[in-house]
């Protein structure tokens, strides 16, 4: 286990607090609305993400952060956070247990500190820049199998272009360049277990940066 810094260390108090809201509202009734682009929100994504904030903010007031139920908040600054309050709503608001909250921080556009965090799976995730990626404190490598003996997932933003080529992806890729493709409903554990070798690669287009800024530094 390494030794955190403080940016680490708040990041993931504040994936671990808003996990407690997730698992609060997990399989109950809760309300869906959808967004301009079809996607799903609920209480839990806003109240997730009202805390993550209020954590961040009490310890860097200066930094900014990019969240996405609130858009940009925060000072201008070098230092950005990218937070996924609750990654896979789709998922959780049907009583699946594969999402996540997901927070990064990037200094001037470079990624520093990553964590991906699942309160009903008991899963933390976490990197610093140079310092390597750890899976509940055990430090994770990716796989050492060829792409074509194993498994790659795909996902695409929301535009009919980014799903059309999701779709012939979703098809080209096991009779040609992979063993299996998967889709999990979770980009931040698509790219976590890619970190840990489980999978062997991931396939990402369309996306917005709070959805893989963590997993792509794992």
């Amino acid at each position: 286990m390494q030794d955190k810094s403080k940016s680490l260390e708040v990041a993931i108090k504040a994936a671990q607090e808003a996990g407690k809201i997730l698992e609060k509202y997990f399989e109950t009734e809760i309300l869906k609305e959808f967004k301009e682009d079809a996607s799903i929100t609920t209480i839990a994504d806003k109240e997730s993400e009202e805390l993550i904030k209020k954590i961040i903010l009490e310890n860097f007031p200066e930094h900014s952060i990019l969240g996405e139920e609130t858009g940009m908040t925060g000072e201008q600054s070098d230092y950005v956070w990218h937070v996924d309050p609750l990654d896979g709503t789709r998922n959780y608001s049907n009583g699946i247990p594969l999402f996540a909250v997901s927070i990064a921080l990037a200094y001037k556009r470079e990624l520093i500190v990553g964590v991906i965090h699942n309160p009903n799976l008991n899963t933390l995730f976490y990197a610093e820049k140079g310092k390597g990626a750890y899976w509940n404190d055990k430090k994770i490598h990716v796989s050492k199998d060829e792409a074509k003996k194993g498994i790659v997932t795909v996902a695409s933003g929301k535009m009919p272009a980014h799903k059309e080529l999701r779709r012939n992806l979703m098809h080209y890729l096991p009779d040609n360049v992979v063993s299996a493709v998967r889709d999990f409903g979770c980009t931040a554990f698509d790219l976590a277990y890619v970190a840990r070798g489980s999978t062997e690669a991931d396939i990402k287009f369309g996306l917005s940066s709070y959805d893989f800024a963590a997993g792509l530094l794992l």
